[in-house]
């Protein structure tokens, strides 16, 4: 299984920015990806997760702001993040793992995401 997140970049607060994650190895139609993030100096948490059957989950911080979606057909996930704050500067990673089971098994490498003030 290999996850290969893009997409990150500088931007304003504000403005808007999408990343993509890439899957190999692992279809969508039965597994959760989920999108979780990392800032400077504290604990990866979570974002957001899209089920198998498009069921979407997001964290209080973000809902309403993000959204996740999925394309079956590129076996592809993203994040559209909108309305970016400061606070939002992390590295972003995506996420697998199976419907049957709890553990992230599946990571991606991480993008950066820095929103200036």
């Amino acid at each position: 299984v290999q996850l290969q997140a893009s997409g990150g970049g500088l931007v304003r607060a504000g403005a808007s920015l999408t990343l993509s994650c890439a899957v190999s190895g692992l279809s969508l139609s039965n597994s959760v990806m989920g999108w979780f993030r990392q800032a400077p100096g504290k604990e990866r948490e979570f974002v957001g997760s899209v089920t198998w059957n498009d069921d979407t989950y997001y964290e209080n911080a973000v809902k309403g702001r993000f959204t996740i979606s999925r394309d079956i057909v590129k076996n592809s996930v993203y994040l559209q993040m909108n309305s970016l704050k400061p606070e939002d500067t992390a590295v972003y990673y995506c996420a697998a793992r199976t419907r049957h089971s709890s553990i992230w098994g599946s990571w991606g490498q991480g993008t950066l995401v820095t929103v200036s003030s």
